[in-house]
């Protein structure tokens, strides 16, 4: 390996790196995974759950807000910190006060909290990525990108396995709550010990700049439009069979929350990875298309393991078999994905 990419784990931001990589991974699974096996536990019907999984749309749609945060600069740490500490203080108080609510009795006041942390967290993601791309020279982004999704998936390992363990075993649902809301004071401190980025890329002088110069550049070049809608398309599909799984492992099989945190969060976190980076191996021998066609066609298979969960006995190496080779494709999904928007940028 160069010197150049080893340069970076030598140094203090690599530590900055995995803690705000961290809190970039922790919320996701706190309004998603988790929420879902709280009210599923506490019998809310799955109307509501289902309504519930449509907060995620903020990740989605983060692109329309993204220009403002780039365009305005809060009055205190600069314009990446500044708006990163705002988004953690927000995310704390939001997660902390999720633990005083009762899913029963108090879904209203869950459903805002729930909009109000994955607004937040999308926007923390925004600016955590213009944070490392001003801050890290080129020949370093490789290996800050890997420190930061390392510490990414650890934040959805400890929000997603862990905290079910925890809520199921020791701490119940609101405790759990609170311990994650914690997790964040030290990514506060991360974010305050933190280097500003000098303003190297300036500051657009306005929303038209931030806005649309970005847009009609991307727009002006060759099958824009098909480009955007395979990027959309290509993991509908199995986003929406995947949304309710927590629930469907819980109420529809009957697995305890315990036992679906380590399993469906934590061996199907791994399966993701390895899916990714086995992914990224086949691509190197097959086209961009094929590569994308066979794990597209993967991903529609991987689905029917949980149809033969629902007519088979319980058994946890049954959920383990089908959540593994599901998270698996999935991740071979995600490698190429990525892959095909990249090379259309």
């Amino acid at each position: 390996m160069s010197s150049h990419y080893l340069r970076i784990f030598q140094q203090p931001k690599s530590a900055i790196l995995l803690i705000l990589g961290f809190a970039s991974g922790l919320p996701l699974a706190l309004t998603s995974g988790t929420l879902q096996a709280w009210m599923t536990v506490e019998n809310i019907d799955l109307k509501t759950i289902g309504f519930f999984s449509l907060v995620g749309q903020a990740y989605v749609f983060k692109f329309l807000w993204s220009p403002l945060m780039d365009r305005y600069t809060p009055p205190f740490l600069g314009r990446r910190r500044g708006w990163l500490l705002t988004t953690q203080v927000l995310l704390l108080l939001a997660i902390a006060a999720m633990g005083f609510l009762e899913p029963v009795t108090q879904l209203r006041w869950m459903a805002a909290l729930a909009v109000v942390i994955a607004f937040c967290s999308a926007s923390q993601d925004i600016v955590f990525d213009a944070w490392k791309t001003d801050v890290l020279p080129a020949e370093e982004r490789g290996a800050g990108a890997a420190i930061s999704v390392l510490g990414y998936r650890l934040g959805m390992l400890v929000s997603g396995g862990l905290a079910l363990w925890l809520a199921d075993r020791y701490l119940g649902w609101q405790g759990m709550y609170w311990l994650m809301a914690a997790l964040l004071v030290p990514c506060i401190i991360a974010t305050l010990l933190a280097p500003e980025p000098s303003d190297v890329i300036p500051v657009p002088r306005s929303l038209e700049q931030a806005v649309a110069e970005p847009l009609r550049d991307f727009f002006g070049r060759n099958n824009a439009w098909l480009i955007l809608l395979l990027i959309v398309l290509y993991k509908l599909g199995d986003a929406f069979a995947m949304s309710l799984t927590t629930t469907f492992l819980i109420r529809g099989v009957g697995f305890d929350a315990g036992e679906v945190g380590m399993v469906n969060k934590t061996l199907g976190l791994f399966a993701t990875i390895l899916g990714a980076l086995y992914g990224g191996v086949l691509m190197q021998r097959l086209t961009l298309f094929r590569a994308l066609l066979i794990f597209g066609l993967l991903q529609g298979v991987s689905n029917a393991g949980y149809w033969l969960l629902s007519i088979t006995d319980k058994h946890l190496y049954s959920m383990a078999t089908a959540v593994f080779f599901e998270n698996l494709c999935g991740g071979m999904g995600d490698g190429g994905i990525c892959r095909a928007a990249d090379d259309a940028m």
